[in-house]
């Protein structure tokens, strides 16, 4: 006859022997089915790139109710096309925009007036911004960023400054001539305040023209981001003359 606790004694070792057994075979049925998932998952970019053709697909997409077309792999990006017209803008509107973020440069040395200050640092960002879209515009496309001042042979005569008149030619509309802006540079306190509002108001409606000629001429601003920068420009500098005309109001 058995002792009753070497017995339990006994069951429980074999029981302990057993549960080890069954845990280690778990543990590796466990460790296997995670090996084979993750070989099957590390495998599918392999597949997948064995799959992909040795050349890529070029796909056009049709017009709306059209098919897609499928181009030669040799196909290659193109730059939509473009109009003098479109440099000329982008060239000119770098001009005008240096000339409103030198304005705004006055405001801090100038005058004390919160709003003015506040509005100064929304044009210069957002002005400052948009030159340097414009350049990279122009840069990727093979154009210098600056116009080219136009030669006037016939006009150069003895005794005839030709300084004043070439900078005259090269202003934008709407920009402030050097009398202007002599102007605004001397003025302080609420004088420059005025000056400043009246000169920025006929800045951003010679910026309205601009962007009004450009679309005014034939087969100018149909590139897409051309269109989309000067319709934001349209748009932004509209509401800003809204907000200097509000200003304006409490000015003597």
């Amino acid at each position: 006859m058995l002792d009753y606790p070497t017995s339990i004694e006994t069951l429980n070792a074999k029981s302990k022997r057993k549960l080890r057994s069954v845990m280690k075979v778990s543990a590796w049925r466990r460790g296997l089915m995670v090996a084979v998932t993750l070989a099957g998952l590390f495998s599918l970019p392999v597949c997948a790139q064995q799959a992909d053709p040795a050349t890529p697909v070029v796909v056009q997409p049709g017009a709306p109710g059209q098919p897609t077309r499928t181009l030669p792999s040799s196909t290659r990006a193109m730059l939509p096309p473009r109009s003098p017209a479109d440099v000329q803008f982008m060239q000119g509107m770098i001009m005008h925009h240096a000339q409103a973020v030198e304005m705004t440069g006055l405001i801090e040395s100038h005058t004390t007036t919160k709003d003015l200050s506040s509005l100064g640092a929304r044009i210069s960002r957002s002005q400052s911004d948009e030159i340097s879209f414009m350049k990279r515009w122009l840069e990727a496309r093979g154009e210098p960023t600056s116009m080219a001042i136009p030669d006037m042979p016939s006009m150069d005569m003895p005794g005839m400054d030709m300084s004043s008149h070439a900078s005259h030619s090269m202003l934008m509309p709407g920009m402030l001539t050097p009398k202007q802006m002599e102007s605004l540079k001397k003025a302080k306190g609420e004088e420059f305040d005025r000056l400043f509002l009246t000169g920025m108001i006929q800045h951003h409606g010679g910026a309205l023209i601009m962007v009004k000629d450009l679309f005014d001429t034939a087969g100018a601003g149909q590139d897409a981001e051309l269109f989309n920068f000067a319709t934001d420009v349209d748009s932004g500098q509209r509401a800003e003359i809204r907000i200097m005309q509000t200003m304006l109001g409490g000015k003597p």
